[in-house]
Formats: C-alpha cells, sequence, structure tokens
C-alpha cells in the first residue's frame, strides 16, 4: 500500500482519506504517514482537523509519527504544526508531546540536529513546556518526551527534577535518565544518583531510589557504589532490600553485563558475600533470561516485582529486550503500578513514611519509544467508580500497523552492472493491558496481552539491457505473549500467582 501511496498525488491521497468508510481510516492514516511523500504530508494535513476528528484517529497518527523508523523533518513539522496553539483534549496532547520527543531523538540520531531548524524547534517546544509547566503530570510528560528524545544537553534539566521534584517528577526524570546509553552517564549524573540512592538531602520514595541505584549498577559501576548499595540494604525494608540484592545477582549471571567483573571480584569477599547480607526473605523478585540466542542476536525477558512490607505489589515490570553488536533496543517494556493499597486495608505504614494517594497506573515502552501513561484509578472515588461502572474491557494501549524498516539501495558491481535493494519491514501490534481490583474478594488482577505480526520483502533486482534477474524473499512471523498476576490479599501472607503464557509463533 505505502509503495502505491508513494507515486500517488495530493489529491488521490486526499480523496481516498475522505471516501474511506471509517473502520479502514485508521490504516490509511498509518499508510500515509509511513509513506512521508510530500504528497502524502499535505493530504495529511489537509484531513486531520485537531479539533474535530475523533480521538482514536489522532491519536494513532500521532503514534505512527512517533514509531516512523527514519522520520523526516517535514513529519516533525506537521506534528508541531497540528499541536501549535490548539485547544487539545489531554490525552491527545500528552500524546503529541510524547511524539515530539521520539521525532526529535530520531532525527539528531540521523545527525540533522543542527542542520534542520524544525528539529530546533521541537527541543524548544518541550524545554519551553518544561519550564512553565505548573502541575505535576503535565512536568512528567514532559520528562518522559526528553526521555523519548534522549539528547545529552537535556540532561542538566532531568537531574533538577530528579533531584528535588516530587515523587511522580523524581521518578519521571529518573526512567528518563535509564534510557541514555552509558558513555552519556557522567561522573556528575553519578553523584546526583548517589544523593538519591543515600537520601542525602531529603527521603525519597522507594522506587525512586531503586532507580538510581539501577543507573549506578548498570552503567560502568565503580566498585565503591556497588559496596556502598550492597551496605545499604541491612537498613533497608525486607521486601526493598530482597530486590535490590537479587538485582547484584541477576548481573553476575548475565555475561553483557558491564559490571561483571567488578560485581564478581566484591563478592570474592567474605565482608560482603555473606549470609546476613543475603539471607533477606521477602517475596519481591528480579528475574531476567534468553528467550532466543544466536550469533548476531539476544532476546531477554525480564520481570521485576517490589512488594510493600504487607504483601502488596508496588510495581513490576515485564521487559523483552533484544541486544545485537552491543546495542540495546527495549522490544516491549510494561510497568504497573499501586500505591496506597495498604492504607485501605487497614495496614500500616513504614516509620516516617506519608500516607501515599491511593492509585494504579501502567506505562510502557515498545522499540524504544515511551507511550503515554494510562491511570486506571487515582484517589478513592475515583476507584469506586471505575469498580460501580467496569465495562470488563481491557484498556488498549497500542494498536495498529508501523513500518519497521524501509530501506533502498544501489549499488554497482565491478562489472558495470547495477543491483537494487529493496528491504521493507512491517509489524502489526496489538497490545492491551487490564487491572482488575475487587474491594469484596480482596483481589487485584493484571494481565498484558501482546500480539504481534512481522512481514518482511526483500527484493535484489539485476537490470541491463541483455539480463534481467529478481530475487525476492518474503517472510511472515506471528506471536503473542500474555501475562497475568493475580494477588490475593484477604489473609497473610499475600497469596501470588504469576503466568507467562506465550502461543505457537507460526513462520512461513
Amino acid at each position: 500500500f505505502i509503495q502505491m501511496l508513494r507515486s500517488a498525488k495530493k489529491r488521490d491521497v486526499l480523496q481516498l482519506l475522505r471516501r474511506a468508510p471509517e473502520e479502514m481510516r485508521p490504516f490509511l492514516v498509518e499508510a500515509a504517514v509511513a509513506t512521508q511523500s510530500v504528497a502524502s504530508l499535505a493530504a495529511l494535513s489537509d484531513f486531520l482537523d485537531f479539533s474535530k476528528e475523533p480521538k482514536p484517529l489522532l491519536e494513532k497518527f500521532l503514534y505512527t509519527a512517533a514509531f516512523s523508523p527514519r522520520p523526516s523533518g517535514e513529519l516533525l513539522h506537521l506534528v508541531l504544526d497540528k499541536l501549535d496553539g490548539q485547544q487539545l483534549a489531554p490525552e491527545i496532547w500528552e500524546t503529541g508531546i510524547v511524539a515530539v520527543g521520539s521525532l526529535v531523538g530520531k532525527l539528531c540520531q540521523q545527525e540533522l540536529c543542527g542542520l534542520q531548524q524544525v528539529v530546533e524547534r521541537g527541543v524548544e517546544t518541550i524545554l519551553r513546556g518544561l519550564r512553565g509547566a505548573k502541575e505535576e503530570p503535565e512536568v512528567v510528560i514532559y520528562l518522559l518526551a526528553l526521555g523519548n528524545a534522549r539528547l545529552p544537553e537535556t540532561i542538566p534539566a532531568l537531574l533538577a527534577h530528579a533531584e528535588d521534584g516530587p515523587t511522580a517528577v523524581t521518578a519521571a526524570a529518573t526512567s528518563a535518565l535509564q534510557r541514555f546509553p552509558a558513555p552519556h552517564i557522567s561522573s556528575k549524573v553519578k553523584q546526583v544518583m548517589r544523593r538519591i540512592f543515600h537520601q542525602k538531602r531529603k527521603s525519597y520514595d522507594k522506587t525512586c531510589r531503586l532507580a538510581a541505584a539501577e543507573i549506578l549498577l548498570e552503567n560502568h559501576p565503580s566498585p565503591m557504589d556497588v559496596i556502598n548499595i550492597l551496605l545499604a540494604t541491612s537498613e533497608m525494608d525486607t521486601e526493598t532490600a530482597t530486590f535490590l540484592l537479587l538485582k547484584v545477582q541477576n548481573s553476575l549471571r548475565d555475561h553483557q553485563h558491564l559490571a561483571r567483573k567488578i560485581m564478581k571480584d566484591i563478592m570474592g569477599d567474605p565482608r560482603i558475600n555473606n549470609y546476613n547480607f543475603f539471607s533477606k526473605v521477602g517475596i519481591s523478585s528480579s528475574f531476567s533470561g534468553p528467550l532466543t540466542v544466536t550469533q548476531d542476536l539476544i532476546s531477554t525477558f525480564g520481570l521485576d516485582l517490589l512488594f510493600l512490607e504487607g504483601g502488596f505489589l508496588r510495581k513490576s515490570i515485564s521487559d523483552f529486550s533484544l541486544f545485537s553488536h552491543g546495542q540495546r533496543l527495549r522490544a516491549a517494556q510494561v510497568t504497573f503500578e499501586a500505591q496506597g493499597m495498604e492504607s485501605m486495608m487497614g495496614e500500616n505504614l513504614s516509620e516516617g513514611e506519608d500516607e501515599p494517594e491511593l492509585m494504579a497506573a501502567m506505562s510502557a515502552t515498545f522499540f524504544d519509544v515511551q507511550l503515554r501513561p494510562v491511570v486506571f484509578f487515582q484517589g478513592y472515588t475515583d476507584l469506586m467508580a471505575k469498580v460501580l461502572l467496569s465495562s470488563g474491557e481491557p484498556t488498549s494501549v497500542v494498536k495498529g500497523n508501523l513500518l519497521l524498516m524501509d530501506h533502498h539501495q544501489v549499488i554497482p558491481l565491478q562489472s558495470g552492472l547495477q543491483v537494487t535493494v529493496k528491504l521493507q519491514g512491517g509489524l502489526g501490534l496489538d497490545i492491551s493491558a487490564d487491572m482488575d481490583v475487587s474491594i469484596w474478594e480482596q483481589e487485584l488482577k493484571t494481565s498484558v496481552n501482546a500480539r504481534g505480526s512481522l512481514a518482511m520483502d526483500f527484493q535484489v533486482e539485476l537490470d541491463s539491457p541483455f539480463l534481467q534477474a529478481t530475487l525476492r524473499s518474503q517472510t511472515e512471523v506471528e506471536t503473542s505473549i500474555h501475562f497475568d498476576t493475580k494477588l490475593r490479599f484477604s489473609s497473610s501472607p499475600v497469596l501470588m500467582c504469576l503466568q507467562l503464557r506465550e502461543e505457537q509463533a507460526p513462520y512461513r
């Protein structure tokens, strides 16, 4: 369809979009964005009215732009123009800012940062918005956009928010910093992470402290940092200490890990590697292991579960990553967070802790693009309304078709002939998540359903006056993964069931 649109005029693309039945429009918008021709972008500009169009179609446009493998400056220009000076629904504005961050990051990877004015405009839009943001959720969205952009010059702004912001802001800023590659995690970044982890200036939520510890452990840590983190676990609550110790033990098993040698040396010291440290008996866990291993690619599945002392799930992260030639791609990462549940059930808070607001939310990252977080409920009243009016339908996180690869190359051979190579790869994704809290049965269920199909079309053509040859290969693979957690907190200890199901993957 993209190949067809590439040769179409603006008038034809616009007519196609306007006359298409409603259920076909999302697909056509995706194809027009992926085409990225001058005609298709001009047609989209005329067709999409951000003050009228249904929200799902606008979100579809913005997410397709965010996932574009090699976006053009014109695509970013179109997104910025559509967001500029309009009264937008909150979810459209949030998705738009997150998409701008992704587009800016990808254009800078193509080394177009200083060359295209529109990239500067994109960066300035995010930074100006961050400076002017008054509400906490607003600040969080701008920080997530900076995480998508991963521009080294924005690190000072992220550090300032990480150290001085309220819990949600600190969490967003540290998670954005976690996405930077090791060369950008400088000594200054590490200093701030030490202050957060060791709570030098103020006390921080345990999830923020753990994120700071992870940044220190994942990026060429010094032996002193590792020792200090391990020593600090003796003063932590059982669950947080258990989680952190498992993180350290995981790095010893992971041959890709930057700190593996340092960890091994430290574990040789009986003052550290002893029963007193490693006998914590919490139910929190952190696990990571390979799914597929080939010469060029390692794919892994990781699962982090952080519980509170009363047995309530505070945070769960399921992560599918791809490692190839020293590079990491987060193919899919889904995070569930719940807080304030313990006070609702009459549990006592740890000493010195403020009572957190009742809240459950989910955030997801796909192909290194952080999506807009989804809040299931915020506050007791909202929870009761959702419980009573629940439709039982899962929340769609992302659904649609993405162009992942789009490569065209002409290779001159020594004989004087020319070979044309074309490669296109498309991904169909349907990811939904659900969180169900039953007050009466005292149960909490979460489920993530991920279905995907990848299609690749590879073609090599040799064309000369006396000889024509074509080699073509088409590959398709489908897969679906379901991850469910169920907690029953009617008795102590809390009963927990985890299930990861993977259906058979047909490969053609």
